[in-house]
């Protein structure tokens, strides 16, 4: 498959490919990585909601664990394991938050439940029982009856703008794999090399 010198088109024909051909990979989820405040690394599922040129966007609560690392070190990577087709994608980059307007307009897009969920939902602290979540619930259920439910200030949308990525082609029944990576240099052109490795 021919493959363009960019690794944003890279990643689309990878991604078009897998969503097609392997139905069984969940596309769009990637694990995310952050520095936490402990210094430890931190890792968790996310799924991807919107790609550009610019970079990766997901969408989470400020307030969770993976916002308030951000806060701290904006330094981040994702990864995307696809399974069923033997490839892997790994970003590093930088995360930031995206514009308001932006944030409102996928929250306006988000089926009514999603949005209640949001507000009921404290993302990284522990809920007392399910019982509480419930009725937390049912509290926001009947206070947005009959009107738009409002996107809270404490939930929105990080692009991860991305510096280097590593995509990995693992071969069937084989201990090695074809790895291309790209760097971004100081003049914003990508570097880019293609070589195999031993696993």
């Amino acid at each position: 498959m021919k493959v363009d010198n960019n690794p944003i088109q890279h990643f689309q024909k990878w991604f078009y490919y897998v969503e097609k051909s392997h139905p069984e990979d969940e596309v769009n989820a990637m694990l995310l990585s952050t520095i936490g405040t402990d210094g430890y690394p931190k890792n968790r599922i996310v799924l991807l909601k919107r790609y550009t040129w610019q970079g990766f966007i997901f969408f989470t609560n400020y307030n969770s664990d993976k916002g308030r690392t951000i806060a701290k070190n904006n330094n981040v990577s994702i990864t995307f394991n696809w399974v069923s087709s033997k490839r892997e994608v790994h970003i590093y980059g930088q995360s930031e938050k995206i514009s308001e307007d932006e944030s409102q307009g996928y929250f306006d897009s988000r089926p009514q439940g999603s949005k209640l969920s949001t507000w009921a939902s404290y993302q990284s602290k522990v809920v007392d029982s399910r019982k509480s979540l419930e009725n937390r619930l049912n509290y926001y259920e009947t206070k947005f009856k009959n009107q738009d439910i409002p996107k809270p200030k404490y939930w929105g949308g990080y692009i991860i703008k991305p510096t280097k990525f590593e995509f990995i082609k693992h071969f069937i029944s084989s201990e090695f794999a074809q790895k291309t990576t790209y760097k971004l240099q100081p003049d914003y052109n990508w570097s880019k090399r293609t070589y195999y490795v031993h696993l």
